[in-house]
């Protein structure tokens, strides 16, 4: 089993920026894909960013956010920059050993969310 925690999620105005993190714990396999989900009020759960033998991101949120993975730490990570109150939302990191990205499923390990707030 693999554990998630996310932290770094806040209250922000429009333009600022937030960091958040998201260290694993557990069976953690080096060579596997970390990154992150969100989830708004009354809408579905959307891919953001991920992170593994490549980077992929959402187009809403290219340019603006920035993923990184040190797997020393098993920690990943999401600057986010140029924030808009569209990306109000509960963030969740989720990890898996394979690329989940790329092959379109969602992964098996997911955090417990943080929020992100963005006020115009």
């Amino acid at each position: 089993s693999v554990q998630l925690v996310e932290s770094g999620g806040g209250s922000v105005q429009a333009g600022g920026s937030l960091r958040l993190s998201c260290v694993a714990s557990g069976n953690v396999y080096k060579q596997g894909f970390m990154g992150w989900f969100r989830q708004a009020p009354g809408k579905e759960r959307e891919r953001v960013a991920h992170a593994g033998i490549r980077t992929y991101y959402s187009d809403s949120v290219k340019g603006r956010f920035t993923i990184s993975l040190d797997n020393t730490k098993n920690t990943v990570y999401l600057e986010m920059n140029s924030l808009k109150p569209e990306d109000t939302a509960m963030y969740y990191c989720a990890y898996d050993s394979f690329d989940w990205w790329r092959v379109n499923r969602e992964p098996d390990y997911w955090g417990q969310g943080t929020q992100v707030t963005v006020s115009s």
